[in-house]
Parts: structure tokens; C-alpha cells; sequence
């Protein structure tokens, strides 16, 4: 009996071993088509994006005279870049759904690019022939490091592929890796958050790591919304489990928190800073986040790792040049000092102003309310007294001025 079953054992196990080496090429293939697919969403939103922020940014240019603060929303100029804002947006959101995490993320090299680009030809001043190369040159170095880099980011990307189930999402959740990895992050947030508001540390370094760590969350969120949103679509429903909502949740708070510190940031750093600083920064935390949570290198050789690590550090170059070649903004001065006329003695030796900052009003020499302002802030009057004439029959102007002496 056991020599009259073991052929019909061997034959059972043909067709098994063959459906498996045969299943396994085409499971990559399609694995690649949809890197290929979450990097071309990726790039396309991130382009749309830079050219609807010069486009909004080209608009608030043209009407800088203007008397209305609103009169940008009447112009096709303004709606368009935030048509085409929107619709960036989208892309990249869609993007995660289909490409791994740490693919996905270091592509927004692409924006800094294109911005470079489109504020070269269209934004800047105008320039010599013989000054472009001087001026630009780093800005074009930059432009072909960063492509570089976002080739090989592309070429040996992770390939980890998996369905965003709600039981997915809720495994990666409570998983060790990620708990500790966790626990880290919010130790160390806590830690620059104690530093940044009770002991004034408003380095660039300081609020660009609570960027980065906040960013790092928002992008995990994203990732699941956005999966579990196209499984929905594709028959899957997904939207009756409650880690669908937590992550939503979790992406909006962490979403505004972030806008809120990179508002703070740029009030007080100037942009390429936060630019080259904050790209290298968040693309850290956020691989470091998708290898954690998702596992998006697992099963990756270590030429591939390699690679995209060496393709990372030449995107971060690209960009810092990039950055680096920007002009820096010269803060606006509601007041002329007379430090910069040359000859002048310093008229700010004892710290008083020839005419005080106003945080109120950026008109010259005007108070919108003196009400509210201090005794210094308010015009001087010249007194005026009264002179009684002891003769009645000469007429007199009966005010007199009198002369202010160094003491009054």
C-alpha cells in the first residue's frame, strides 16, 4: 500500500510547487508596478504643488501695493494655485497607498527642485549673462544631486507590499517594535517640548525635531487612511473598523500641530534654513517610522539598503545647496535708523530708539491708537502760557511760546 501511494503523493505535490515558483515572479512584478505607480503620484503631486505656490505667491507679489489685504481673492491667479494645490495634495496622499513609506517620503525632494526651477525663471530679479553662473551655480549643482538621489531613492526603494486591513493596522499597532519606538518618540518630544517652552530653547534644531516627530505620526496615519481607503474601493470595505477613525483622528491633530511649529519656525529662522533643515530632519524620523511600523525593509539585501541610504544622503546634499544659494529676507523696519547713515553718531547707545518699533502699525510716523500707548510713544506739546500786559492800550499777541531748555 505505502509503494502504491507514494506516486500519487509525488503527483499531488507537482502542481503545488509549480503554482508557487510561478506565482512568486508575478507577485513582484506587480510589487514594482506599484512602486512605480505611488512614485509617479508622488512626483506629479509634489510638481503640482510648487507650481501652485509660486502661482499664489506670484499673485500676493503683484498686489503687495494694494490698499485691500483681500484683494487676492479676486484674482484667476490665486484660485488657480489653490485649485492646483488641492489637487497636488491629493496625488501625494494617494501615493501612499500604493508605494512602501520610506519611498514615498524622501520624494518630496521633487517640490524643493521644482521651486528652485520656477523661482529662478520666473520669481527672481532680473540677471546678466555673466552673473548667472556666479549666482546660480550651486542652485543647478543642488538640482542634478538631488535627481540623483531621487533616481536611486526610486531604483533600490523597498518593496514591501501589504494590504492596509484594519487587522493589519491594528497588529503593526501593537507590536513591540513599534511601542518602543513609540515610547522613544515621546520621551524625547517631551523633552524638546519642555526645553522649547520653559527654558526658551528656540533653536531651529529644537523646533525642527518636534516638526520631524510630529511628522514622522502624520505620515503613518496617512499611509493607513489612504490604504485602507483604496481597499475600501476596491470591495474591501474598511471604513466599519474603529482603527480607521483613531488614525484619522491622529492625522488631523498631528497634522495642525506641526503646521502650528513650522509657523513658529518661520517666524523666527528664515525659510531655506527651514527648508534644508527640515527636509533632512523629517525624512529621517519618517524611514525611521515605516521601517518601525510597516516593516518596509524587511526581506531588502544589504546592497539594496545601501543604496537607498546613499541615495538619501545625495538628496540631503541636493537640497542643502539648493537652500544654501537662496537670499535671505530682510526683515521690514517700520522705522529709519540712522545707524545706517553714514557719518551719524549711534543713536542707540542707551537702547532708545530714534523712533520706537510699533508692532501695531507699519505706517511711518503714525499711531493707529494712542490711547493704550505709553506716556513715550505719545507727541510732544510745546507749553503755552498766558503774559498779562500791564498797559491797556498796547495790544499784544497774548500767547508766547516759551523755549524748551536741554533739562525739560
Amino acid at each position: 500500500m505505502e509503494e502504491g501511494n507514494s506516486p500519487n503523493l509525488q503527483l499531488q505535490q507537482l502542481p503545488s510547487a509549480t503554482a508557487a515558483v510561478s506565482v512568486q515572479p508575478h507577485t513582484d512584478s506587480f510589487s514594482y508596478k506599484e512602486n512605480l505607480i505611488g512614485a509617479l503620484l508622488a512626483i506629479f503631486g509634489h510638481l503640482v504643488i510648487s507650481i501652485a505656490l509660486n502661482l499664489q505667491k506670484y499673485s500676493h507679489i503683484r498686489l503687495a501695493g494694494s490698499k485691500d489685504p483681500r484683494a487676492y481673492f479676486k484674482t484667476k491667479t490665486w484660485w488657480c494655485g489653490l485649485f492646483l494645490l488641492v489637487l497636488g495634495e491629493l496625488g501625494v496622499f494617494s501615493s501612499y497607498a500604493f508605494a512602501p513609506l520610506s519611498l514615498i517620503v524622501p520624494l518630496s525632494a521633487v517640490s524643493v527642485i521644482a521651486s528652485a526651477i520656477i523661482g529662478i525663471i520666473f520669481i527672481k530679479e532680473k540677471w546678466k549673462p555673466k552673473d548667472f553662473l556666479r549666482r546660480y551655480v550651486l542652485s543647478f549643482v543642488g538640482c542634478g544631486l538631488a535627481i540623483v538621489g531621487t533616481y536611486l531613492l526610486i531604483t533600490f526603494g523597498p518593496n514591501s507590499h501589504e494590504k492596509m486591513t484594519g487587522e493589519n493596522i491594528t497588529r503593526h499597532l501593537v507590536s513591540w517594535p513599534f511601542l518602543l519606538y513609540m515610547l522613544v518618540e515621546i520621551v524625547m518630544f517631551c523633552l524638546l517640548l519642555y526645553f522649547y517652552k520653559e527654558k526658551n530653547a528656540n533653536y531651529i534644531v529644537v523646533i525642527l525635531l518636534l516638526v520631524a516627530l510630529l511628522g514622522s505620526m502624520t505620515v503613518v496615519t496617512v499611509k493607513a487612511v489612504a490604504g485602507m481607503i483604496v481597499v475600501s474601493i476596491q470591495g474591501n470595505l474598511q471604513l466599519d473598523y474603529p482603527i480607521f477613525y483613531i488614525m484619522l483622528v491622529c492625522m488631523i491633530a498631528t497634522a495642525v500641530f506641526q503646521a502650528t511649529f513650522l509657523a513658529q519656525a518661520s517666524q523666527l529662522y528664515d525659510s531655506s534654513q527651514i527648508a534644508s533643515i527640515g527636509y533632512i530632519l523629517s525624512t529621517t524620523a519618517a524611514i525611521t517610522a515605516g521601517a518601525t511600523f510597516y516593516l518596509d525593509f524587511t526581506g531588502e539585501d544589504v546592497l539594496h539598503i545601501c543604496m537607498f541610504a546613499l541615495g538619501c544622503l545625495i538628496a540631503f546634499l541636493g537640497v542643502f545647496l539648493i537652500t544654501r544659494n537662496r537670499k535671505k529676507s530682510v526683515p521690514f523696519e517700520p522705522y529709519i535708523s540712522m545707524d545706517a547713515m553714514p557719518g551719524m553718531q549711534n543713536m542707540h547707545d542707551k537702547g532708545i530708539a530714534v523712533q520706537p518699533d510699533l508692532k501695531a502699525s507699519f505706517s511711518y510716523g503714525a499711531l493707529e491708537n494712542n490711547d493704550n500707548m505709553p506716556e513715550i510713544y505719545t507727541p510732544a506739546t510745546l507749553p503755552i502760557v498766558q503774559e498779562q500786559h500791564g498797559s491797556k492800550g498796547v495790544s499784544a499777541p497774548p500767547y508766547r511760546v516759551l523755549e524748551h531748555s536741554k533739562k525739560e
